[in-house]
């Protein structure tokens, strides 16, 4: 989907039903940058394409915003290409966490004849880190246009946002996302009000877009009330201390 003349938004990459996960794409006039890196190896190779398509000239780079498997699964078949991966320092997964994933993928399968299929969606997909661990922020110059990694911290210690100020764009992973309840299940109260600290923080940057980590691109006026919606979720669950999903937090 086409945002603005540089900044494109990859939606509903496949994930778990009825989950999706969304990427972005910008195109700077020497440098395009991926925006999260898909649920595996497959998604990461049809961005990969997308970003070739949009400026073939252009060096690839990309970054991950947060260390959830949907968001990271591709960046060993970015790597393996040659493509530099940016993300928070505190993104590290194990193999063990993508069987596991492989396993919960396994069991959305009704007829258990073809559970054994759940691997077919992760061909050639493994687990790596990026390969700049972020410590702070960071501005990527893409040439003629500029990309600000913000770390934007609550639904997890390691989430970042990508703000295009030129585009007023903003890609914020899943602090904010649309439609789905956010997920707050790996937090806690503390985290919760960082969480709340990192919405005040994109809403005071006035994206005129925001393409979150789930769901459809919000603009204008939907970008506050998702933001509102969100945090309406959050100072509820700090008052009674549990998520509005699974259990209550220790």
């Amino acid at each position: 989907m086409k945002l603005t003349r540089r900044c494109h938004a990859a939606l509903g990459l496949a994930c778990i039903p009825p989950w999706t996960v969304n990427a972005g794409l910008v195109a700077g006039d020497r440098r395009t940058l991926i925006v999260d890196t898909g649920y595996g190896s497959a998604a990461a190779l049809t961005l990969l394409g997308h970003a070739a398509a949009l400026r073939p000239e252009n060096e690839i780079i990309a970054v991950v915003t947060e260390p959830h498997l949907d968001h990271i699964l591709g960046i060993a078949t970015l790597r393996e290409r040659g493509v530099q991966v940016y993300g928070h320092a505190g993104v590290s997964r194990r193999a063990e966490d993508l069987e596991a994933e492989i396993g919960e993928y396994a069991a959305c399968i009704a007829d258990p004849a073809r559970r054994g299929e759940a691997r077919l969606p992760f061909a050639g997909t493994q687990v790596a880190a990026p390969s700049h661990p972020l410590v702070a922020e960071l501005q990527l110059d893409l040439g003629g246009t500029v990309a600000d990694i913000l770390f934007t911290p609550g639904h997890t210690p390691a989430n970042l946002s990508v703000h295009v100020p030129e585009d007023r764009v903003l890609f914020s992973g899943d602090c904010v996302v649309e439609g789905y309840l956010p997920n707050l299940e790996a937090g806690d109260p503390g985290q919760w009000r960082i969480w709340l600290g990192s919405l005040d923080r994109i809403a005071a940057l006035d994206p005129g877009i925001v393409v979150p980590g789930h769901g459809m691109p919000l603009q204008g006026p939907a970008v506050a009330a998702a933001i509102d919606r969100i945090r309406r979720v959050l100072e509820r669950a700090i008052e009674t201390g549990r998520p509005p999903t699974g259990p209550r937090a220790s």
